[in-house]
């Protein structure tokens, strides 16, 4: 049965770049670093989530307790087209960004964090985003340079990690993606 409003696979692929020249095209300048996030379907999202923006990077740190079976599954195949690294610490990952040049933001509800819609992020940037329970840990946030949240209207206090990576994912890559294609016009 075909659609006439949907659109096809080969409809999707029109736009993108062969396969084989994919992996060697310039990405943005952001980097997602994972602060001991072990939930495999987190992890798959945000491959996942790195793939859809074209991100530079992921960083997973802390120890890995997911095999890599699982974690193929949870990304649905997408890790081939991501650069994933993999750090046992987040501190000397940020350390390492930090004196590259990169901004560092830690998404995270704080005393002053403000709201992830209200920063203007520069290129290169780091989003940091922490543990399924405990957060982004309190040595991390020290070497971000602002922290950021999303507003809850309802009567949670959070999101899943994932779904928040989303949110401020998509808001931060779209405006690095608009400052780097004013600059190459």
């Amino acid at each position: 049965m075909s659609s006439e409003i949907q659109l096809s696979k080969e409809q999707l692929r029109e736009n993108k770049p062969l396969r084989d020249e994919y992996l060697n095209q310039p990405k943005i300048p952001l980097v997602v670093v994972l602060d001991n996030v072990t939930n495999s379907y987190n992890i798959g999202a945000f491959i996942r989530l790195a793939d859809a923006f074209a991100i530079e990077k992921i960083i997973i740190c802390g120890a890995l307790t997911i095999s890599e079976k699982k974690l193929r599954k949870a990304s649905r195949n997408e890790a081939k087209w991501v650069c994933i690294e993999y750090s046992d610490s987040t501190i000397l990952s940020l350390q390492i960004l930090l004196d590259q040049g990169y901004a560092v933001f830690g998404v995270e509800l704080c005393h002053q964090s403000v709201d992830y819609k209200e920063v203007n992020y520069p290129s290169p940037c780091v989003l940091v985003l922490g543990n399924e329970r405990k957060g982004v840990s309190e040595a991390a946030l020290k070497l971000t340079q602002q922290q950021i949240h999303i507003s809850m209207f309802g009567m949670g206090n959070s999101l899943n990690v994932s779904t928040a990576g989303a949110i401020v994912l998509a808001e931060c890559a779209h405006q690095i993606r608009k400052k780097i294609t004013k600059v190459t016009l």
